[in-house]
């Protein structure tokens, strides 16, 4: 059974930084894409960021690109994401999410989320 477990949330200051976590157990991620998704209050679910797990190849939305980077420490089975330049805007729950390569996010596993607060 895959989890993720992420930790790193609170409030900061607008332009200020954090960096979120997500512990990865239960199985090789060897052929997994990991991402980060955003849900703000009365919002939809929104992705942030993905990754490789194999290779590393990382894709942002255009609202985070040169902001946010993600990352991932294989022989951890840790992912990342290093928020700078925060903006009230970021604030939203942010989960950590992982699928199969081929497969659909519809079908990812999800941790409990982790609330990013940004203040102006």
């Amino acid at each position: 059974q895959v989890q993720l477990v992420e930790s790193g949330g609170g409030l900061v200051q607008a332009g200020g930084s954090l960096r979120l976590s997500c512990a990865a157990s239960g199985r090789t991620f060897s052929n997994y894409f990991m991402g980060w998704f955003r849900q703000a209050p009365g919002k939809e679910r929104v992705i942030v960021a993905t990754i490789a797990w194999s290779g590393g190849s990382t894709t942002y939305t255009d609202s985070v690109r040169g902001r946010f980077a993600i990352s991932r420490d294989s022989a951890k089975n840790m992912l990342y994401l290093e928020m700078n330049s925060l903006k009230p805007e970021d604030t939203a729950v942010y989960y950590c999410a992982g699928k199969e390569g081929g497969s659909s996010w519809s079908s990812a596993y999800w941790g409990q989320g982790t609330q990013v607060t940004v203040s102006s």
